[in-house]
């Protein structure tokens, strides 16, 4: 029998689950996945062979979590309360899965402190990487003690301070669970009531905040009166914003896509399922991030710069002639080709066969391979005589060796 998968989802968002349903949906239809996440509502479709093991939160605090709060939380740890009920029910139930369902794997996206558990417990594990200031030693631990690492973007879009031996260990997968469909730009007008020959800025915010506040864009619509300015995803009204007639706020869409399409220029925060979509696009594109944990937002907005692909702008800007110079030099720099290279293609059909390849490597059944960056869009290896940067000192290790 071949043996299971376990899958850790957070529940924030959807992108996470998107993910995993890309993965899982991949995989050979004899490889049976238990997906651990506190929702079963926020999946796509999943194979037969999938099942979802619904467990508590474990950010979200139970009714009797007593005052704890007191006790120091280690560098190894993100968020890991003391007393809640919630979360031991949680980890028992990977923990016993482990112990009953024998795992080849276990998948983490993401959580610092259940790709630990799983080491603890003897599993090994592939860690999804994200951007962000994650150099902390919880962060670390958990690269560290990974079989593997996996990367929903381009290689072009990694930080440079990451280490050689995590730069080895990561696979790329530029597009990974996103869709990434543009529909054309006439029928996308034509579906949303936009005149052809009438110029169209889209202002897309992300979905695991609070939203930017509405007054900036009544800035930027009136210094581009020739334009529509088209607002979808979460904002804040400002009581002292004066909106034109030319700014619309469309709030939450169902098709995205098409306001993509439809778009000459387009104004967004930088989370991956976003990125990856302008990036498909091909769009003029100003990137801002949006406050997140670890930096998150901030450090793939300046990966998107460095690469060329997107004009970073640290903030929104606060007057009219910032943003007329913004969306010059966003015109200015715009390369096509490059955004939709980077946007990958095929990644969840790859990431399957880099797992699959993974598992028998791990266990010893089959030759024990170098791990390298090799990329859904553009696969490579690097063999052990090629791989750059310093040596190792004798003995040392780094995941997936």
């Amino acid at each position: 029998m071949t043996r299971p998968i376990g899958y850790f989802v957070h529940h924030q968002g959807r992108g996470h689950a998107e993910r995993c349903a890309a993965i899982v949906n991949a995989l050979p239809q004899e490889r049976p996945v238990t997906v651990f996440c506190a929702r079963d509502d926020i999946f796509p479709p999943l194979r037969d062979g999938v099942t979802i093991s619904r467990i508590p939160s474990l950010f979200e605090a139970p009714s009797d979590a007593p005052a704890t709060d007191w006790i120091a939380t280690p560098d190894t740890l993100h968020c890991a309360p003391v007393g809640w009920s919630s979360i031991r029910q949680a980890t028992a139930t990977m923990a016993g899965w482990f112990h009953q369902a024998d795992p080849a794997l276990m998948i983490c996206d993401v959580s610092a402190e259940i790709a630990q558990l799983a080491r603890i417990c003897s599993v090994p594990h592939v860690k999804i990487v994200q951007h962000g200031d994650r150099s902390d030693p919880g962060h670390m631990a958990a690269y560290r003690g990974a079989a593997g690492l996996l990367a929903p973007f381009h290689a072009d879009l990694a930080q440079p301070d990451w280490p050689d031996w995590m730069a080895r260990a990561t696979f790329h997968a530029p597009g990974l669970g996103v869709h990434q469909a543009i529909p054309d730009g006439a029928v996308a007008r034509r579906r949303l009531g936009i005149a052809p020959d009438r110029q169209v800025a889209v202002v897309i915010g992300g979905g695991g905040g609070n939203g930017w506040a509405d007054a900036p864009f009544g800035v930027a619509a009136r210094s581009h009166p020739e334009m529509d300015w088209i607002v979808i995803g979460k904002i804040q009204r400002d009581w002292h914003a004066t909106l034109p007639a030319n700014l619309h706020l469309a709030d939450w869409v169902d098709n995205p896509l098409d306001y993509l399409a439809a778009a000459d220029v387009v104004v967004s925060s930088t989370g991956n399922t976003t990125c990856q979509q302008v990036l498909a696009a091909g769009k003029p594109w100003i990137a801002v991030p949006e406050w997140r944990y670890f930096d998150e937002q901030v450090l793939k907005a300046q990966a998107l710069g460095r690469a060329g692909t997107a004009l970073h702008l640290p903030q929104l800007p606060a007057s009219a002639h910032r943003w007329r110079e913004a969306l010059c030099a966003a015109r200015d720099m715009h390369d096509p080709d490059l955004q939709r290279r980077l946007a990958g293609q095929g990644a969840a059909q790859a990431t399957a066969r880099w797992i699959e390849e993974l598992i028998p490597r791990i266990w010893g059944t089959s030759a024990p391979e170098i791990p390298t960056g090799k990329e859904a869009s553009h696969a490579h290896r690097i063999s052990p005589d090629h791989r750059g940067g310093p040596r190792r000192a004798s003995g040392e290790r780094h995941p997936g060796l």
